[in-house]
């Protein structure tokens, strides 16, 4: 795989366009817009909304549990058949319809707005080890922490134009405007639709088809394949070491990304214009976050940028949960009159910058310990650590501030990024490349 040529400029820049168009889901349905909506509306158990919490909690982690199952086969699938654009493009599809279709939730309609809510999140990200998988045959391996970097580059960016553009006609997210802002899911999968063109007019399909082994349907090749990777999974230890790892902060991460805004909203009690501001500056710091350390990859290696990124989280999550000590501290040791909602945007930048990068440094390091002819696969291991992470994540989180309080229960956090970095520090990449390289079906 370190000979593998880079693709034209146009074919990485579709794959990225990918990261671009399916932000919008993350974050209007994920993180701003829908999670709110559902706790504090369609839910509504005002004042603390723990019931709502859960409900969204169960929803994601259902979800993801669906991902975690369907990954690993669908990716020996792909990577036997050749068919990992098919694939995406299916999982594109299915987001898209029923995105849209959260329009015709009404308040109290929590059974039908959780049914959608699984669906679309199963197949959003699925579509995301997909179009992962794509990311070894764009280039050597020098090149992937750059590549990366410029998917979630452009992703943030892209999660910043869809949500600005629904921000300025949403309005408040309450029960007396919910006919304006129940388009956010029609808008979401609108841009979505439209922005992902790209990837499937000009990213390759490069994996050539393999012949199926006599009397074996696609999804008994698939468990087939599936068998004798992990028969040998003992030669991949450093890709072991990275899935552990992978587990915890994607665990973490998930937290952040499905309770940030309602963290703010129920625990910060933010203003509507402090929400907007939040969202601009996770969104730049991650764009940010992303490109930076995709670029310093290439100096110090994935596995030291990667640890960074872990940093970097730990930071975050401290001040985040410190944000009304820090504020009192301000006014009492410096005398001014800071609010909480705006020592809160410090720790969004800073969880902005984690954001970006870690998810960025993660994917690449996958992609130097994936072995040729088995991307579609590994990718599939990647994508099954992170969403068993998020219903470990999630749930946890979600039972924890329904027993603590979501201020105290964010803590949670702290343990997992820090497990996240003991677990990579066993790693080792030159060995875990040169496995990769010398690898024979």
């Amino acid at each position: 795989m370190s000979n593998v040529p880079r693709a034209p400029k146009r074919e990485i820049f579709g794959w990225a366009m990918f990261d671009f168009a399916n932000q919008a889901y993350t974050l209007l349905i994920i993180t701003v817009v829908y999670g709110d909506l559902f706790t504090r509306v369609i839910v509504g158990d005002a004042p603390d909304y723990r019931l709502g919490n859960l409900l969204w909690s169960a929803a994601l982690a259902a979800s993801y549990l669906l991902v975690a199952l369907a990954n690993p086969v669908c990716g020996a699938v792909m990577d036997h058949r050749g068919q990992r654009k098919r694939f995406l493009f299916a999982s594109y599809v299915l987001t898209v319809a029923a995105t849209a279709l959260l329009w015709f939730v009404e308040p109290g309609w929590i059974v039908p707005a959780m049914a959608l809510l699984i669906l679309s999140n199963f197949a959003y990200a699925i579509g995301e080890a997909f179009i992962a998988s794509f990311l070894p045959g764009l280039g050597p391996r020098r090149d992937l922490g750059w590549i990366s970097g410029l998917g979630w580059g452009l992703g943030y960016l892209g999660g910043l134009v869809s949500t600005a553009l629904a921000l300025s006609f949403l309005g408040e997210i309450s029960e007396e405007n919910y006919d304006q802002v129940r388009r956010v899911g029609p808008f979401a999968a609108v841009f979505f639709l439209v922005a992902a063109i790209p990837t499937f007019v000009w990213l390759r399909e490069r994996t050539q088809p393999k012949p199926a082994e006599a009397g074996l349907n696609p999804l008994r090749d698939g468990f087939a394949r599936l068998r004798r990777t992990f028969h040998h999974v003992r030669e991949f230890r450093d890709l072991r070491h990275l899935l552990v790892s992978v587990f915890f902060l994607m665990a973490g991460v998930y937290i952040i990304i499905s309770f940030s805004f309602i963290y703010g909203a129920q625990v910060i009690g933010w203003d509507e214009h402090v929400r907007t501001l939040m969202f601009i500056t996770v969104q730049l710091t991650a764009a940010a976050g992303a490109f930076g350390f995709g670029l310093l990859q290439g100096r110090i290696g994935a596995r030291s940028t990667y640890l960074s990124t872990l940093a970097l989280w730990i930071a975050a999550i401290a001040a985040i949960w410190l944000t009304p000590q820090i504020t009192e501290a301000a006014r009492g040791l410096l005398g001014v009159e800071w609010e909480a909602q705006y020592v809160f945007l410090f720790a969004g930048s800073l969880a902005g910058l984690s954001l970006g990068s870690s998810q960025s440094a993660g994917r690449a390091l996958v992609g130097v310990l994936t072995p040729p002819g088995k991307a579609a696969e590994f990718f599939g291991f990647w994508g099954t650590a992170a969403k068993l992470a998020a219903v470990t994540g999630i749930l946890g989180l979600g039972l924890l501030q329904a027993w603590l309080g979501l201020q105290t229960a964010i803590l949670f956090c702290l343990v997992l990024f820090t497990a996240a970095a003991v677990a990579i520090l066993r790693l080792d990449e030159e060995r875990g490349a040169a496995v990769a390289d010398a690898w024979q079906e």
